[in-house]
């Protein structure tokens, strides 16, 4: 999994671990097509090097931003440029590591302000943590793609 550190004077989500992407602008034909643009923009990842698979169902995170996930593949042989103001670093995970449960750490989170409570999973990573947003979209991925019916919330 490709993954970066977001830049610590971002207004939104900052110094967070989170997918290269962002948001769709007026010019991008579709999710992809920003998804694409944005790679490019934030790290330098050439489309050459991307072959998208499809996409996960949009996530809703608690900050109001709903989120298309594209999921692809990349090539060996790219070179990354990192936009300093967007990106700290950037970084990859094994798919095996990240679908491996024995590396999931379940939390209760309360909502601010009130009683509910939700079961999160966040994923450490050497000296990244990946939670949130970007846990949760992975979770999608690793039901879609390993968990068996009635496994659980996992």
């Amino acid at each position: 999994m490709l993954l970066t550190r977001r830049g610590s004077s971002l207004r939104n989500h900052a110094g967070q671990v989170s997918f290269p992407g962002g948001q769709i602008e007026a010019d991008d034909a579709d999710p992809q097509a920003a998804a694409l643009r944005e790679a490019r923009e934030e790290i330098g990842l050439e489309s050459r090097f991307v072959s998208v698979i499809g996409y996960l169902p949009d996530h809703v995170v608690i900050s109001g931003f709903r989120v298309t996930p594209v999921v692809a593949r990349v090539a060996p042989g790219f070179e990354l440029h990192l936009e300093g103001q967007e990106v700290d670093v950037v970084f990859e995970a094994p798919l095996a590591y990240v679908f491996d449960t024995r590396n999931h750490r379940l939390r209760r989170h309360r909502f601010r302000g009130t009683d509910v409570e939700v079961d999160l999973i966040d994923i450490p990573y050497g000296e990244h943590d990946i939670w949130g947003a970007t846990a949760g979209m992975l979770m999608t991925l690793y039901r879609l793609c390993c968990a068996e019916p009635g496994d659980g919330p996992r």
